[in-house]
């Protein structure tokens, strides 16, 4: 049984599952393993030190796999923000036809460059609204991120459940679902709330393709559904991070109302982050984590759990599903 969506059809990939776009996790190796495993691999543009990198790091993928794979770009100010054109026209002069995105308004300049090079965009967003905007500056599809996942979810506290058919609703492109999704149960409840596809971030960092140390992996299992913290709340600019000894200190210092992000930089900064995931180090640094760790227990190959997420999702839709609207 094949599970085919408009995503499918319009990405040319066989399986409805797209890795998420993330920063000093999303390189050749693991894109690589998704896309040969039948979904969407992407690979994070801006964890690459420069536009040319970049190029070196998509020829890289291209010798690792013949099947379709995209691009991370996302737009964010930041006291030293990188020149976002130049890896927009680096992703399209190397070919890449797929670009997952996101960020702030901003990041419709680089939707012009992609849109002359015949990308097909993915926008991710956290709310209804914003998908709606997304939709009329004529991006392809919405990844629309609900409350549960890792990363930036927002400030708007709207879990999946309600989060996606409320976009499913108003969004007439193809749809997404993004946050606590890493099982076939997950995949068919997106499709079942109207998405036409999986977005899977937390779930391939506890592969054995995603770079990353580990012991870091071995906390995604250890930690449960509960296992996260949310930070920088007072600020506006929410993050989700898996829970350990300094995501707590970062928390508990952040109760203080009068706290300021000066406090906490340097125990939240990026370079901290990178080398925790290289070192296994945890008392480095945060990394980011969803509320899907509460149903990761093991640390399989990308091939077997695609493989795995494929066999559950179709034995729920033939089986389980059937027989339950055979009773009636």
């Amino acid at each position: 049984m094949a599970i085919e969506t408009r995503l499918t059809r319009m990405l040319e990939i066989e399986r409805p599952i797209v890795q998420g776009g993330m920063q000093s996790v999303g390189v050749a190796e693991l894109a690589a393993a998704v896309s040969n495993a039948g979904g969407l691999g992407i690979i994070t543009g801006l964890t690459q030190p420069s536009p040319e990198a970049l190029q070196a790091e998509i020829e890289r993928c291209r010798t690792m796999t013949d099947k379709p794979f995209g691009v991370n770009l996302t737009v964010f100010p930041t006291m030293r923000s990188p020149d976002y054109g130049a890896y927009a026209r680096a992703i399209v002069d190397s070919g890449v036809r797929i670009v997952e995105t996101a960020g702030t308004s901003a990041v419709a300049e680089v939707w012009e460059i992609f849109k002359a090079g015949g990308c097909r965009i993915i926008h991710k967003c956290t709310s209804v609204r914003h998908s709606l905007s997304a939709e009329r500056k004529g991006v392809d599809a919405i990844s629309i991120d609900g409350f549960e996942c890792a990363g930036h979810p927002g400030e708007d506290d709207i879990p999946g459940l309600v989060l996606i058919p409320a976009a499913a609703d108003q969004v007439k492109i193809p749809l997404v679902a993004s946050g606590g999704i890493g099982d076939g149960r997950g995949l068919v409840a997106a499709l079942s709330l109207g998405a036409e596809g999986a977005n899977m971030g937390t779930r391939f960092c506890a592969t054995k393709e995603a770079p990353i140390h580990d012991n870091v992996k071995a906390r995604y299992v250890e930690n449960d559904e509960r296992g996260t913290h949310l930070i920088f709340r007072q600020f506006r600019n929410t993050a989700r991070v898996g829970k350990s000894e300094v995501s707590d200190r970062v928390a508990e210092i952040l109760k203080n109302p009068d706290a300021e992000f000066g406090d906490v930089a340097e125990l939240v900064s990026g370079v901290k982050g990178k080398e925790l995931l290289d070192s296994g180090d945890l008392s480095q640094g945060v990394f980011w984590a969803s509320m899907v760790q509460g149903l990761i227990h093991d640390i399989p190959s990308v091939q077997e759990l695609m493989d795995r997420i494929m066999e559950e999702a179709e034995t729920i839709i033939r089986e389980k599903l059937a027989r339950m609207a055979g009773a009636n």
